[in-house]
């Protein structure tokens, strides 16, 4: 079973935002199923006033995620945060000036405290990267239980920007989620969206953060493989030693006068792989030329890595 609690918050009497409640309904819609329609998260999305975004109902919602068994518990926050000599701390709509909001610091100890097995807390508010920080003298420590993710908008100290309806950090999210942060076999987990995320924000934007204590990543999302499994397994059948070289020739190539038929078809599974980083001619710069001159191809460190998942039975 896997859970997931989305809450976007634009309503906000002295400063609303704009870009939270499509953020969250945005990413409601992506976890809730992966690519090909299957089921993925059992998603609860709050966004609208009707739904009750004051800190009593936050709080008890917050504490049903994480308080049941599950595979996965997922939180995903997008709205006003704030920073006190105390920690961080997410505000709901009935903020007010000296009004209660809620700790980050109480988020973790229910993360904690979880019977999930893992759980991925996502914050694009500002000030998010206080989340899970103590201060020891001049130095912050982060405090993570066994199977905890985080990963935040910005740094404790700054703000997290919105552009066009959307925050600048839930749009890199997004696209991750649709695919930009997928592996080979079509996975995306938290630490491929960090990756994303943060090759696309400079070093004079904000900046996320990325904190984490797992043992392995989980998907988050899944989307169709780039390469289908059944052609990824045929990789050691081309190369039986990942050092092996597989020799070509003019047959291989369907535009030559001496292809042959069956030999075209290992050469388009080649081809595949060159395309996704898998395989390299040798002293070519194109697989034709590879075929046409009678050169050969390898794999490349990425191919061995999918050709060990292979001999391991992990693909």
């Amino acid at each position: 079973m896997r859970k997931a609690l989305v809450i976007g918050i634009d309503n906000y009497p002295y400063d609303p935002l704009e870009g939270c409640v499509n953020d969250a309904v945005c990413v409601a819609s992506l976890l809730k199923k992966n690519e090909d329609g299957s089921p993925n998260f059992d998603v609860r999305l709050i966004t609208n006033p009707s739904d009750r975004q004051d800190i009593p109902t936050t709080r008890r919602l917050i504490d049903e995620l994480f308080e049941t068994h599950s595979d996965v518990a997922l939180f995903y926050y997008a709205g006003h945060g704030l920073l006190k000599s105390t920690g961080g701390y997410i505000i709901t709509s009935d903020f007010k000036t000296h009004n209660e909001e809620i700790p980050m610091s109480e988020i973790l100890g229910l993360a904690i405290n979880s019977r999930a097995r893992s759980k991925i807390i996502i914050l694009d508010c500002c000030h998010a990267g206080s989340f899970a920080e103590s201060n020891l003298g001049n130095s912050s420590i982060s405090n993570l239980c066994d199977e905890l993710t985080v990963i935040t908008a910005s740094r404790d100290i700054e703000s997290a920007d919105e552009i066009g309806g959307h925050g600048v950090f839930t749009s890199l999210l997004i696209d991750a989620l649709q695919g930009g942060a997928a592996d080979i076999r079509g996975h995306i987990t938290a630490g491929s969206i960090y990756a994303y995320i943060d090759s696309a924000l400079g070093a004079w934007a904000q900046r996320p953060i990325f904190k984490t204590n797992v043992s392995r990543f989980v998907p988050i999302r899944s989307i169709n493989p780039k390469i289908p499994l059944e052609k990824l397994r045929r990789i050691p059948k081309y190369f039986p030693k990942p050092e092996n070289e597989f020799k070509l020739d003019p047959s291989y190539e369907p535009t030559s006068e001496k292809a042959i038929a069956f030999k075209c078809e290992i050469f388009k599974d080649l081809q595949d792989f060159e395309s996704e980083g898998l395989v390299k001619p040798v002293d070519e710069e194109h697989m034709y030329y590879a075929a046409m001159n009678s050169k050969s191809c390898k794999l490349t460190a990425l191919g061995y890595h999918y050709w060990r998942l292979v001999k391991q039975n992990k693909l």
